[in-house]
């Protein structure tokens, strides 16, 4: 991390459940501003460090720090307007416009200046001409769109009360198709610009190469790697953490790695 104050941060954190060891010993900081993607072979730990960052998990040992106090010390409402998260996924029984859920992004505000936001959110996920459409008949990869859009309302709002919060994403490309998937990762990278934490946890290496300043791996709920793009996607890297054999190559402007897997180890 740059020697900038953390936004928030693990020390020393630990998590267990059913017997089995999610995160051993966990340390971290991301500073404001940063793109950080969280990256890891299935079971690595990824989702569990999520939910201790966003407070809906606890430790069983160390702590989660958000703008320097206790995570936990914090009310829903007011942890609310510091972080926004994006769940992987997000289920919807009700028949709720996809404006009705953007706003909900907004909590129980109201007026002029939410409908701006709501509407700028629609724009920003092209979303604008479906607004009125009722979520549930929308394609998966257009309803994660409206919930990126929900997200964006919630931090833009408690951005306008404490300045620049956290954006967490769980998975937040699943579902979309290539356009929107860099669609969205350059809005995160604008929400970064103002001084966002952007933290996400993404399965497509070589989208994570192209979106983070930063990429932390996770392996057996370790960190197994911390740093620039080019310094953690290394062949050596994928056989240890993923076991596969994989050709890392260079993109010839600004020297982004891309991983060509070729072979099973």
């Amino acid at each position: 991390m740059s020697a900038r104050a953390a936004a928030i941060e693990t020390q020393a954190v630990s998590v267990r459940a059913g017997g089995k060891t999610l995160l051993d010993q966990v340390t971290l900081a991301f500073a404001p501003g940063e793109c950080i993607a969280i990256v890891g072979p299935n079971g690595a730990g990824k989702t569990t460090l999520l939910r201790l960052l966003c407070g809906e998990l606890k430790p069983r040992s160390g702590a989660v720090r958000l703008q320097g106090r206790d995570v936990a010390s914090y009310s829903p409402r007011i942890l609310a307007e510091h972080r926004a998260v994006l769940s992987q996924d997000v289920t919807v029984v009700f028949p709720f416009t996809v404006v009705e859920i953007v706003r909900m992004g907004a909590g129980d505000r109201r007026g002029p200046r939410v409908e701006s936001l709501v509407a700028d959110a629609l724009h920003e996920v092209d979303l604008a001409a479906l607004g009125e459409r009722i979520i549930t008949t929308l394609s998966g990869g257009e309803q994660q769109r409206a919930h990126f859009a929900r997200v964006l309302v919630q931090l833009a709002c408690g951005e306008a009360v404490h300045g620049p919060g956290v954006l967490m994403l769980d998975e937040p490309t699943a579902s979309l198709d290539l356009r929107h998937q860099l669609d969205l990762l350059t809005a995160t990278r604008r929400c970064a610009a103002r001084g966002v934490t952007v933290i996400a946890i993404l399965h497509d290496l070589n989208l994570a190469a192209l979106f983070a300043d930063r990429i932390v791996v996770l392996s057996d709920g370790r960190v197994a790697g911390d740093g620039p793009p080019r310094e953690t996607i290394t062949d050596d890297m994928l056989a240890r953490v993923f076991k596969v054999g994989a050709a890392v190559g260079r993109a010839p402007s600004g020297g982004v790695p891309f991983v060509l897997p070729h072979a099973m180890r």
